[in-house]
């Protein structure tokens, strides 16, 4: 009976952990400081959870798993999932998730599923309040710990610097611009606060409805100054869909009040006006949600009374910003929306090529490269690599197929269909019942499913705009089973179960079930242990990369070796190993230490080869292998000439799993004509500046081959139409690409004179 009552325990406060440090974790000596080490939590937390549930069950000498309405739906996901991985083209990646992240590969998604079957089977309606209150106290937590940030006072600074600024970060992440909190990404943080407003003002209503004047005259403000602080933490996120998604919630709720009477009109209206009032202030003196609307600001008001008149003279040209020493042409920011819409094409066109399982799960991060349209290479993010379509239902419509996300859409349907059934029902409950004592009961009910479905309706908007991340897809995955739980309408009679009809209350305890419970729990702390390897090897890796980032090759190799040892089986490692030993050999071959230098490069064209025999379509590691076998073919190797003929090799598979990618096109142009092949290369060159026609990188190195044909050996001209060709292409990144590129200027400067 007590191991039961522990293993209950265990449950039930794993959950708790779960709504309250999730959010709020974060590690900075890991490779990704917080999607990585969140994930890592929730696995952790699921193994507590799993093994507790499993143990309960040993003891009672039943296997106990109450059926749900959403059961098909769900088990058709994690079929879709499973299937897509063994389909995948990287199982690996399909498995755990990309790496840094993890959200999304089959573990975690059998992880979910896990804790929704075991919260519905173990947990009642008081700890679905606890867990609403345990978010609401996390909430709150993270909101304060961002809300300085913004006005440059980050406390992360604080505990990884020693410094209350927010000089820790780089130009990428500017918190005094757009606050992320605990979060990681400002879009992540506003996707979180969106679920939690509605239920923070519904709590706001339940206390109004338990007619306790003393508790309301403490509890009401205190709720409206939440409602205030999540709401101003949202403006501070500056993230459209976030708002967005809390709009739409927003209506859902106080439709759901209105229509349906579950509070007095008069009550409705007058709280309604109190709760939006306050966030018209909060606008008001904090931001507007939209640019557009910021005009009527406290701050932008008061900027336009206080600001001088100026003269204004009329001028035929645009002003530009600052020219750097290489170019005078401005660099323009590509609209975030523009750049979503060529992600979601390239993913409907890996649909297209895998309509029923899609690449794989997970996969997205190399399938995109495929199908990446040219009009991305125009672009102000034109190089940079998307591990996610940025819209959860292409996301998983490429790596799922439309069994993956015909399913997950069954899940979304089922559930918001049953709960908007209930809260409808549960109206001419309330009116049959409103003399009865019970009433103060039924308006709370209401009012947490409404709030619970407008929490999950935000996931989906949010969702649409971006995509998931850990605590995000545990509310997508929970929410429901709060509902369940919260309105009774699972049935435990008739639950599906195995073992004796009559479940045992755990006081005799056989040797067969002691021996079960010890391989659980073994099983259990290996599980963690491993879970601790991976999570240190990690931090090996991260300084090892990071080590070599900034040239300190030999300092990160100790590191690697570490990650490597620990987790051979990780490409990720390995990966940036054979990198570190490709350099060093370099080193050893410059102090003449040839023995050494030969086994170094050794090491990493052999690792390099089995990482490409694993993952044979994984565009990074083909890109990385070129950058390896270029980097020995620049030593004094034996077979250095060899390093080089397989690097075009290499460029050449990279250039057809992503055709229309400026930059291996560049590449390979590059290394043809290194290799002797100045022709071939200026074809590819030509198709790069097709590709990107403002590439001055592509267009330099096409003019440097015109001008290597033009003259022989000597420097002499031997084909004037070849030299005229270079001049041009000078000219041209003089004139429209880089009006001050001195290298450019001085090179063509040369070749008018001979």
């Amino acid at each position: 009976m007590k191991l039961i009552s522990l293993c209950d325990r265990l449950i039930e406060y794993s959950f708790y952990s779960l709504f309250l440090l999730v959010p709020l974790v974060f590690v900075g000596n890991t490779s990704e400081l917080f999607e990585f080490n969140k994930m890592w939590l929730a696995f952790g937390l699921t193994i507590i959870i799993g093994s507790s549930w499993i143990t309960k069950m040993i003891l009672q000498k039943k296997v106990v798993v109450l059926k749900t309405p959403l059961d098909i739906p769900i088990l058709l996901f994690l079929a879709s999932q499973i299937i897509s991985s063994v389909l995948s083209l990287d199982s690996h990646i399909s498995w755990w998730g990309y790496y840094s992240r993890f959200n999304g590969g089959l573990l975690s998604t059998i992880c979910y599923v896990l804790l929704y079957y075991a919260f519905v089977s173990n947990l009642h309606t008081k700890h679905v309040m606890r867990i609403l209150w345990v978010s609401l106290i996390s909430c709150i937590l993270v909101a304060l710990w961002g809300f300085p940030a913004h006005f440059g006072y980050d406390p992360t600074c604080l505990v990884f610097r020693g410094t209350l600024d927010v000089n820790c970060w780089t130009d990428a992440f500017k918190p005094t611009i757009r606050t992320f909190s605990t979060l990681g990404q400002p879009a992540w943080l506003a996707a979180y606060l969106a679920i939690l407003l509605p239920l923070t003002m519904v709590y706001g209503l339940n206390v109004i409805s338990t007619k306790h004047k003393a508790q309301n005259k403490f509890l009401v403000p205190s709720l409206l100054s939440l409602v205030a602080l999540f709401y101003i933490s949202l403006i501070f996120t500056n993230t459209r869909a976030g708002f967005i998604g809390f709009g739409t919630a927003d209506l859902i709720l106080w439709a759901f009040i209105f229509i349906k009477k579950s509070l007095p009109r008069t009550v409705a209206l007058k709280y309604f006006a109190i709760f939006h009032l306050t966030l018209v202030i909060s606008s008001f003196f904090f931001g507007m949600p939209h640019p557009s609307l910021d005009k009527f600001t406290f701050k932008s008001l008061t900027t336009q009374v206080s600001a001088p008149a100026t003269s204004i003279t009329p001028s035929t040209s645009t002003p530009a910003a600052k020219p750097s020493a290489e170019a005078a042409v401005p660099i323009n920011i590509t609209d975030s929306a523009d750049i979503r819409k060529l992600v979601w094409q390239g993913a409907i066109a890996a649909w297209r090529d895998n309509p029923i399982f899609g690449t794989g799960v997970e996969t997205f991060a190399f399938a995109y490269y495929k199908y990446k349209p040219a009009a991305h290479n125009l672009t102000s993010e034109w190089d940079f690599l998307y591990n996610k379509a940025h819209n959860e239902y292409l996301n998983y419509l490429a790596t799922t197929g439309i069994v993956g996300l015909g399913s997950y859409l069954l899940i979304i349907l089922f559930f918001s269909f049953q709960a908007s059934k209930w809260l409808i029902a549960h109206s001419i409950l309330k009116k049959e019942s409103e003399k009865d004592e019970n009433h103060g009961a039924y308006t709370k009910s209401y009012l947490l499913v409404a709030g619970l479905l407008a929490g999950y309706a935000s996931i989906l908007i949010t969702n649409f705009f971006g995509f998931s991340v850990v605590i995000i897809n545990l509310y997508f995955f929970l929410i429901p089973a709060f509902f369940y739980v919260l309105t009774e309408m699972l049935n435990p009679e008739k639950a599906l179960s195995f073992g004796s009809e009559k479940a045992s209350d755990g006081s005799d305890i056989n040797p067969y079930q002691w021996t079960a419970i010890v391989v659980i729990a073994i099983v259990a702390v290996g599980l963690h242990l491993n879970l601790i390897n991976y999570w240190s090897a990690d931090i090996d890796y991260a300084l090892g990369a990071n080590l070599n980032k900034v040239g300190q090759y030999q300092q990160g190799y100790e590191s690697l070796v570490r990650a490597v040892d620990v987790k051979p089986n990780e490409p990720v490692y390995t990966d940036e190993f054979s990198q570190s030993l490709a350099v060093m050999a370099n080193g050893l071959a410059l102090q003449k230490d040839n023995k050494n230098a030969e086994q170094f490069a050794a090491k990493a064209l052999e690792l390099s080869n089995q990482i490409l025999k694993d993952h044979p379509n994984n565009i990074v590691y083909w890109k990385n292998r070129v950058r390896l076998l270029y980097t020995l073919s620049q030593s004094d190797l034996t077979n250095k000439q060899n390093y080089i003929t397989e690097a075009v090799q290499s460029i050449d598979k990279a250039q057809k799993l992503s055709p229309n990618d400026a930059k291996i096109s560049y590449n390979q142009g590059v290394l043809h004509g290194q290799v002797g092949d100045v022709e071939g290369g200026i074809k590819i060159l030509n198709l790069t500046i097709k590709l990107k026609p403002d590439y001055r990188d592509a267009y330099y190195a096409l003019g440097l081959f015109y001008h290597d044909l033009a003259v022989n050996k000597d420097g002499k001209i031997i084909d004037p139409a070849m030299n005229k060709k270079a001049i041009e292409t000078f000219e041209y990144i003089l004139k429209n690409l880089a009006p001050n590129d001195k290298e450019a200027r001085s090179n063509l400067e040369k070749w008018k004179t001979l």
